[in-house]
Parts: C-alpha cells; sequence; structure tokens
C-alpha cells in the first residue's frame, strides 16, 4: 500500500521558515520524481518545487530563492524547506510522486503564515 505523509506544516509569522517532510512507503522511492504542490482556498493547485530521482531541482518564480526541496532516498522522504515565507504562502501543502503512469498524493499538511 503506498503512503505518503505529510508533516511539519503550522502557524508562523511573516519572515518565518518551516520545514515540511514527506514520509513516503509503498514506492520504489529513489526512481520517482518528487513535487510539492500548495493550494489556497479558492485557488488552483500550484506547484511549488521539484526534484527528480536524478536530484535536479525546479521552482516557479513566486518561491524560487525561498524554498528549497532535497530528497533522502535512504529515509525515502522529501522535505521542502521555506525561509521568508509571505502570508500568500498560507495553504495546504501536497507532497505528489509520480514515475510514468504511476502517481500519487498525500493528504496535506496545513501552513498558515501571519502578517
Amino acid at each position: 500500500q503506498v503512503q505518503l505523509v505529510e508533516s511539519g506544516g503550522g502557524l508562523v509569522q511573516a519572515g518565518g521558515s518551516l520545514r515540511l517532510s514527506c514520509a513516503t512507503s509503498g514506492i520504489i522511492f529513489r526512481l520517482y520524481g518528487m513535487n510539492w504542490y500548495r493550494q489556497a482556498p479558492g485557488k488552483q493547485r500550484e506547484l511549488v518545487a521539484s526534484i527528480s530521482s536524478g536530484f535536479s531541482t525546479n521552482y516557479p518564480d513566486s518561491v524560487k530563492g525561498r524554498f528549497t526541496i532535497s530528497r533522502d532516498n535512504a529515509a525515502k522522504t522529501v522535505y521542502l524547506q521555506m525561509n521568508s515565507l509571505k502570508p500568500e504562502d498560507t495553504a495546504v501543502y501536497l507532497c505528489y510522486a509520480v514515475l510514468g503512469s504511476h502517481a500519487y498524493w498525500g493528504r496535506g499538511t496545513q501552513v498558515t503564515v501571519s502578517s
């Protein structure tokens, strides 16, 4: 059974930092591209960071320079370090694993940034 479990969300003041984790099981983690998405109320789900099986990373301009994605293949976990947080970063953050036609979502963790 595949499981992706996010943790590390919470309430933080603007300018603060959080580190999210997504622990996986049931997949050959090292083969999967791993991604972090976020979804705010009334908005479309947005990709905020991706890391390939080869450790290549990609970020949209909205988070570039503030967010860093990393992975630990031994721990089967992907991380998202978020610095200089802004109120507009408030959302549910979801982990997404993909390998070809195999794709799995976590349930998400809430991040709330107060001004």
